[in-house]
Parts: C-alpha cells; sequence; structure tokens
C-alpha cells in the first residue's frame, strides 16, 4: 500500500467542500426525499417522525420504543408525541411488553397498514428517483458502504 494511501490528511470543510462531504450530502439526500413525500403524508394527516414510525412497523411490528426510536431515527421525546398521534389516530397500538412491565411495544393496526400501505408508492418511486441514472451494481455497492459506515459508527447492536 502507498504511502498516501495508509496517512489521511484531514482537511477543513472550506478545504474539502461541502459538495465533498457525505453528512452534508446524505442530509440533503434525505431532506429532498422527505420533502417530496410531504403532500401524501400530509394527505394522510401524517408527519415525518409518524411516517418513519409507521414504515419500520412494516417491517418490525411489535417493536419496543426504545428500539422503534433508532430505527425511525427520532428522539424518544419526539417519537413519543408522534406515537401519541399515530394511536388517537387508531394507526397503531401499544403494549406492555409481557418479559418486562416497563416496557412498551408499539404494533401497527389495520388502518395504520392501509395508510403505509397508501404511502409506500410515493416513498417507493422517491426512492427509485434518487437512483435515476446508477446502475443496479452501483445501488448494491452503495448499500453496502451505507451498512459498512453504520456497523462503523452504531451505537446499538440494530
Amino acid at each position: 500500500m502507498k504511502q498516501q494511501d495508509t496517512e489521511k490528511e484531514f482537511l477543513r470543510l472550506g478545504e474539502m467542500g461541502l459538495e465533498n462531504f457525505a453528512p452534508y450530502l446524505m442530509n440533503r439526500i434525505m431532506g429532498r426525499y422527505n420533502a417530496s413525500l410531504s403532500s401524501e403524508m400530509a394527505d394522510l394527516g401524517l408527519t415525518t417522525p409518524q411516517m418513519r414510525s409507521l414504515a419500520v412497523l412494516s417491517v418490525i411490528d411489535g417493536i419496543l420504543i426504545r428500539e422503534l426510536a433508532v430505527y425511525a431515527v427520532v428522539q424518544q421525546s419526539t417519537l413519543s408525541r408522534a406515537l401519541d398521534a399515530l394511536t388517537v389516530s387508531g394507526l397503531v397500538r401499544r403494549e406492555t411488553d409481557e418479559k418486562d412491565s416497563r416496557a412498551t411495544r408499539v404494533f401497527l393496526t389495520d388502518a395504520g397498514r392501509e395508510a403505509y400501505d397508501r404511502l409506500w408508492p410515493h416513498m417507493s418511486a422517491s426512492y427509485e428517483a434518487m437512483f435515476k441514472g446508477v446502475s443496479l451494481t452501483e445501488q448494491r455497492d452503495f448499500v453496502a458502504t451505507l451498512q459498512t459506515m453504520l456497523r462503523n459508527i452504531r451505537k446499538h447492536d440494530f
């Protein structure tokens, strides 16, 4: 390996440029992704934290609230308010965990699944738009890189 490959030069953000700073690019992409769904979420009366919660629950139903906060990338206090609204709307239900009475699990209701199913085509279309002009191989490599990056920085086992 060349010396330049093993030694990293730490540039300042101004030297690197925003267009070369991955966290900035990831935030911009997610901001645009969320904005692209705003009218569909509004039609369903959903906020971004609520939409993220429904999306996670569509894959991992019955998850503990503290785990849902991690998967949905939402502060627990914000998630609590989102879940209150989703519960009142009848889109989710909460149940005390059978093994730990201090913990609560969250489940999608049939109405919650219907709301998510109405939102999914828009989520999928926005996802596809992000990858326009990117080959399937590049997409897979990119997602694999993101998974590695997440493993490098995550605080949980999931």
